[in-house]
């Protein structure tokens, strides 16, 4: 069993001052933000950033750990709600703002989940997992057509995180999961 050392004060300001930058600037200007404009913006060379993280991915990834797990966790709570497709809507319309927050993010998320190679896939398939519980207990509630798979919904949520940007004003996506889950509930 290897020990792992600490950070040093230094890497770990680094470290931290890479993860607030690399947040501004995917924000601003989505996954494909410049790395080298996030290093400088840290105060840290290229080689800095690709130390702690050796690809755009597990930069993304580290970022978006918390995010993706808090999403299962609260799968989770939800199983408890008393309308099954109502806790099932709660946790698509939680999950599409998270995945929403960086431009190009509902695609990488979208291809993380049928791509075991990729660094995110473990946070994104341990969301569809929890999901599929929330799935089935709608499925079995009578309340969710029994067709419907967690990956058609997660797809779904997907296109409309993606296309309710494009839509004026605040809430497009949760709008357009509700038409959406009017055709799939159960007759």
């Amino acid at each position: 069993m290897t020990d792992v050392k600490p950070m040093r004060a230094d890497a770990r300001r680094n470290y931290e001052r890479l993860l607030e930058e690399a947040q501004r600037a995917f924000a601003e200007h989505g996954v494909e933000a410049s790395l080298e404009d996030i290093a400088r913006r840290a105060g840290v060379g290229i080689g800095t950033l690709y130390r702690h993280f050796p690809t755009r991915e597990a930069l993304l990834e580290t970022l978006l750990r918390a995010r993706f797990d808090g999403q299962a966790g609260r799968a989770r709570e939800l199983l408890a709600h008393p309308e099954p497709l109502n806790a099932l809507q709660t946790w698509l319309a939680g999950l599409g703002d998270a995945t929403g927050t960086f431009r190009g993010l509902v695609e990488l998320t979208a291809d993380a989940l049928s791509d075991e190679t990729s660094r995110l896939y473990a946070s994104c398939h341990a969301m569809r997992e929890a999901g599929s519980q929330l799935v089935e207990r709608a499925k079995e509630a009578g309340e969710l057509r029994a067709d419907v798979t967690t990956h058609e919904l997660l797809l779904l949520l997907h296109a409309a995180s993606w296309a309710g940007g494009h839509l004026p004003g605040e809430g497009g996506m949760q709008r357009l999961l509700a038409l959406v889950f009017e055709g799939l509930r159960a007759s």
